[in-house]
């Protein structure tokens, strides 16, 4: 992946013993590392700006994720381990950079890797900001705040429910403006319709870096009695994320050290919603998707309920939890919203 960086961005590939990548850094080389987490379909570009006006002490990393940019191609997604695989390769960057202990930011998907983060290593984080993140239950096919499935074999979640159109043109790397295109769908769901970021053309060559097949994006898939007839596969991406390949997010709430918990979203945000736009049972409930079984089998996503009650427990168990919603905004506010974002970042981080 060839992107420009900013100004005050240096670049290095850094190798780890899991994962060879393109790392970014900013910030003083002796301050406080704060690890940035990028989302599906996106890379560690998505993150220069709020990099660069850190206060200082803070000294900033984000990497590309397996599977997106200019990370190992041969690194494939192993999807039924969930997002462990992501979150081990922080955890080896961190290793490979000399880090013991770090503030981690994950936004969308990279908020579903700091979930398995914070479970699996809290003792290596200092706080831990969740930014529009996927439900601690996965993304697609359960029905309730509790993250019941909706079928056994989590249909209607993985690899088989991407828009094979969208996939095709991701695969072709288009950069054209017409229906499902790549840029289309940044334009309009990555952040609220109307803004344009000055920096698209970067953005969405980091869009179309993602890496593409049943290994990748959007991975396999297998077929299933139950509606859509569709049930996640093993590899890629969106296997990660089907529910039924999560830990149980209950287990946040026993761990013994609790790092504060950051949790920040656009009120106007379609992707990571009680009724995602990216969620085949809310095309079945307008009727845009044949043979939907109705709310009581298959409802769409409470994504927002499902971290809510995830964030209530581990608060009700002694964990601080601060929640800012940023109005006006999309699913990527640290691009779209700014200086709101970066005021509720500062804030939270300076009062640890």
């Amino acid at each position: 992946m060839s992107v420009p960086t900013l100004p005050g961005i240096t670049v290095r590939t850094i190798a780890s013993e899991r994962l060879t990548t393109r790392v970014l850094f900013s910030g003083a080389e002796a301050g406080t590392p704060v690890l940035f987490i990028h989302g599906n379909l996106s890379s560690a570009t998505f993150w220069e700006e709020t990099m660069l006006v850190m206060p200082a002490g803070y000294r900033c990393v984000a990497h590309d994720q397996r599977g997106f940019g200019a990370a190992d191609a041969d690194a494939v997604v192993d999807g039924s381990r969930g997002l462990a695989d992501h979150a081990d390769d922080a955890l080896a960057l961190m290793d490979a950079l000399g880090i013991e202990r770090a503030h981690v930011v994950g936004h969308s998907m990279g908020g579903g890797a700091l979930w398995q983060l914070l479970g699996d290593a809290p003792d290596r984080l200092l706080s831990a900001t969740f930014v529009a993140p996927v439900s601690p239950y996965g993304f697609g096919g359960t029905k309730d705040a509790a993250g019941s499935l909706c079928a056994e074999d989590a249909a209607g979640s993985g690899g088989g429910v991407a828009n094979p159109q969208f996939s095709q043109l991701l695969r072709d790397a288009d950069r054209g403006d017409g229906e499902m295109t790549p840029r289309q769908i940044m334009n309009n769901f990555y952040w609220k319709p109307g803004y344009i970021s000055p920096r698209e053309e970067d953005l969405l060559s980091s869009v179309l870096a993602t890496h593409t097949g049943e290994r990748d994006y959007p991975g396999d898939s297998v077929a299933s009695e139950n509606w859509p007839q569709v049930a996640p596969g093993r590899w890629g991406v969106l296997n990660a994320m089907a529910p039924n390949n999560q830990p149980d997010p209950l287990r946040l709430a026993a761990l013994e050290n609790k790092p504060p918990v950051l949790w920040l979203r656009g009120d106007s945000d379609q992707v990571i919603a009680d009724m995602s736009m990216f969620d085949l049972a809310t095309f079945g409930k307008l009727g845009v998707v044949p043979g939907w079984p109705g709310d009581e089998v298959c409802p769409p996503q409470p994504m927002i309920a499902q971290t809510k009650a995830v964030l209530d427990a581990y608060a009700g168990a002694g964990g601080s939890v601060q929640e800012a919603l940023i109005a006006d905004c999309g699913h990527t506010p640290f691009i779209e919203k700014a200086a709101e974002f970066n005021a509720a970042l500062h804030d939270f981080l300076g009062e640890l």
